[in-house]
């Protein structure tokens, strides 16, 4: 069997869904189904039911996918470390981001590269789907999230940025005339939300309550895993959201309006790793990110 067609399999088998996993995997719908088809045809047997609206894994198609899970993990972290060696990398760090402003951190990435050229360093989006799930899983070794986090397997190292805070709103919504909007004002309105968050993380991003007592409602029809879905839920006049001051700066949208918040606390986001899995790499990542000092908006 191809690698091509086992993952193609593996991403069917999580997204549940032909046209997502053609888009996620960037070939077409038709190629989807004929690496399914192909692969049922040498089992032998339905490793998916369709229907016109759903598509599920049979009971064969699951233990397909729980037993080739590790060996492609296996087979692709193989292959990565064969081409990192080729390139005289000895190991790689992988870097999650919360914030948006990817490129205000380049100095942070490009400082750590020069010290360590025999150290790869990849960056990536995190989505806002069970951040701590990803980072104990060992999907990414550091992730740059926002304060507190108060996981007991976890350590907090240094903080790289800190950023005031920011409403947005649809451009016709009804605080769109405002210059700022307090606190309070917010439990007027829904807002967006993710899954899977923990509660005092969640609260300290935006709060359950207003400084009165009234509750800050969030749509858990409107969650999201990225901020460009929230966003366009907000232009779309759903919900409106706080984010972080920095997003303006990348985000030049004519159906957004954006109120700044005084009230609401500043946001520091810092390097945090799992602690058992600490090493070298992310010593050194920690120590170049303290050396720079804190970027500040």
């Amino acid at each position: 069997m191809e690698l091509r067609d086992i993952e193609i399999f593996l991403v069917l088998a999580e997204e549940l869904h032909f046209s997502r996993t053609a888009q996620r995997l960037h070939v077409s719908q038709a190629r989807v189904s004929q690496a399914i088809k192909k692969q049922e045809r040498r089992i032998g047997a339905d490793l998916f039911t369709r229907t016109s609206r759903t598509v599920r894994l049979t009971e064969v198609g699951r233990q397909f996918r729980d037993d080739l899970q590790p060996v492609y993990a296996g087979l692709h972290e193989s292959l990565e470390r064969a081409r990192l060696a080729a390139r005289g990398i000895t190991a790689q760090l992988r870097v999650s981001l919360m914030p948006f402003n990817v490129v205000d951190l380049y100095p942070y990435w490009k400082a750590f590269r020069a010290r360590y050229p025999q150290w790869g360093l990849e960056i990536r989006q995190v989505t806002f789907t069970d951040v701590f799930g990803q980072l104990r899983s060992g999907a990414m070794d550091v992730v740059v999230i926002w304060l507190p986090v108060e996981e007991p397997d976890f350590t907090v190292g240094p903080i790289l940025c800190t950023d005031s805070r920011i409403l947005a709103v649809a451009a016709d919504h009804r605080l769109a005339g405002r210059d700022s909007v307090p606190l309070e004002l917010l439990a007027d309105f829904p807002h967006g939300t993710a899954l899977d968050l923990p509660d005092y993380w969640e609260d300290s991003y935006l709060p359950f309550q207003t400084p009165r007592g009234r509750t800050i409602e969030r749509i858990t029809s409107a969650a999201a895993d990225t901020g460009d879905e929230l966003i366009n839920r907000v232009g779309m006049g759903e919900i409106i959201h706080a984010f972080p001051g920095h997003v303006t700066r990348y985000w030049g949208m004519p159906n957004i309006r954006w109120l700044p918040v005084p009230d609401m606390t500043t946001m520091n986001f810092a390097l945090v790793w799992r602690t058992e899995a600490e090493n070298d790499l992310i010593r050194a990542l920690a120590d170049t990110v303290r050396d720079l000092g804190v970027y500040r908006f």
